[in-house]
């Protein structure tokens, strides 16, 4: 039977300045491990620490610019464009645009903060 999410929950978010995570689907707003949906919306200036997560993460740009960077290139990544980053590889998210960025991000398994592995 199909399930409505009536409004996403939000999250906190690690970087600064502070961003918006509006969780749809995911282990906080509807208690699902397997995948978890959420929209970012990301200031200029926004950086948040590096990490080796233990998810594949894809992402989707809707507006702005989102800097991708990985151990071997960084990535600019513009609206209408999206990205995948692997389970195990280093990678850090940032939006030094001057208009940030509105981004939807899938991981699977669902995003936790014990397997996300952020660097100190």
């Amino acid at each position: 039977m199909p399930r409505l999410i009536a409004k996403p929950t939000v999250v906190p978010a690690a970087g600064r300045p502070p961003k918006i995570i509006e969780e749809f689907v995911g282990r906080v707003n509807s208690q699902t491990s397997a995948l978890s949906i959420a929209k970012m919306t990301s200031p200029s200036g926004w950086r948040e620490p590096g990490q080796t997560p233990e998810f594949d993460e894809y992402t989707i740009v809707l507006k702005g610019e989102l800097q991708v960077e990985t151990r071997e290139a960084i990535h600019t990544v513009a609206a209408g464009q999206a990205v995948i980053v692997h389970a195990g590889e280093w990678v850090r998210y940032g939006t030094p645009g001057a208009a940030g960025a509105e981004y939807i991000a899938v991981c699977l398994p669902a995003f936790a903060l014990a397997t996300v592995h952020r660097d100190e």
